[in-house]
């Protein structure tokens, strides 16, 4: 048994797990699991860096995290840095901040390790199962990227494409500094023209139209899932492996497109830090679904910090 910690860094959120993993008997016995809205990638699509505020919010949490590693005794640390970080001039002052603080050095993994690590998280728990159909299709939907994978036991295929919930809001949706609320059709047009592309693209590596079972990932999928169950608040173990039609993810990215900043947030399991990104992230996901003719999805909270965990047991 190795006690370990792993943090993910991506575009939107930085997460935190602490677990102990048993490599004879394949389990992960999780201690903390955590996430903080810090939005790193903040303006990188426009100005390819990353910017001072963005980076202060990232550091506070990684105090937050030593913290927590610390008092919970992990023998290894592995910290992942995702879409933004690949994207920004400055990524070393964001490098020389986190080994400061957590004394290891983020790794600025690319999209295929990216998608490694999803696959494994998300899919150890489900290869067993008898209902549900093999290869999986693993979609991991970022801030600024999606991953898709594709494999049994493992993976055959992965591409990672630059959609993601903030990089299409921050491109699409933001006028004068605010999200436009709500927005006009011409701007979801645009969204859908952009992930449509980046299927196309995905297309090219990752057998998309072979896959016999959709698996979501993150904070955009997680959220739809919440609503779809009608949860009075936020539910891990409720939303973990829930089953998702697509029709019901049709008529919530419709809701959640057509509300205001209020309704939105006024939803019961909405964190704050993904309201003005939803609606995008929703989008991509239904994207997702139609191009792929899944009838449903299989939504997990299980992701690349498992995977990232696995890595270093």
């Amino acid at each position: 048994m190795t006690r370990v910690a792993a943090i993910d860094c991506g575009t939107n959120s930085i997460r935190l797990l602490v677990a102990d993993a048993d490599p004879a008997t394949g389990e992960l016995t999780e201690l903390d699991r955590r996430m903080t809205i810090v939005r790193l990638g903040q303006g990188v699509d426009r100005t390819g860096r990353l910017a001072p505020e963005a980076l202060e919010r990232t550091f506070a949490a990684c105090r937050e995290y030593a913290g927590v590693v610390k008092e919970l005794g992990a023998e290894r640390l592995r910290f992942v840095a995702t879409s933004a970080s690949r994207d920004a001039e400055n990524r070393e002052d964001f490098v020389r901040g986190v080994v400061e603080i957590l004394g290891v050095e983020p790794e600025v993994i690319s999209g295929d390790q990216e998608a490694e690590f999803s696959f494994t998280g998300a899919t150890r728990e489900l290869a067993g199962r008898d209902d549900l159909a093999k290869p999986f299709l693993v979609v991991d939907i970022g801030g600024g990227s999606t991953e898709f994978v594709v494999g049994e036991e493992h993976v055959r295929a992965a591409r990672s494409v630059d959609v993601g919930c903030v990089r299409m809001t921050e491109r699409h949706l933001v006028v004068d500094g605010a999200v436009t609320d709500p927005p006009d059709p011409g701007r979801i047009a645009a969204i859908r023209a952009d992930v449509e592309a980046a299927l196309d693209l995905a297309a090219q590596a990752v057998p998309l139209a072979e896959a016999r079972t959709l698996v979501g990932l993150a904070g955009s999928v997680t959220t739809v899932a919440a609503i779809a169950l009608g949860l009075p608040e936020y539910d891990s173990a409720a939303i973990h492996h829930a089953r998702i039609p697509l029709e019901r993810v049709r008529e919530i990215t419709d809701e959640l497109i057509a509300s205001t900043h209020a309704e939105r947030a006024a939803i019961p399991v909405m964190h704050p830090g993904r309201v003005d990104v939803i609606a995008a992230g929703a989008l991509v996901l239904l994207a997702v679904m139609e191009r792929t003719g899944a009838r449903e999805v299989v939504v997990s909270e299980h992701d690349i910090l498992d995977g990232i965990a696995w890595s270093i047991a």
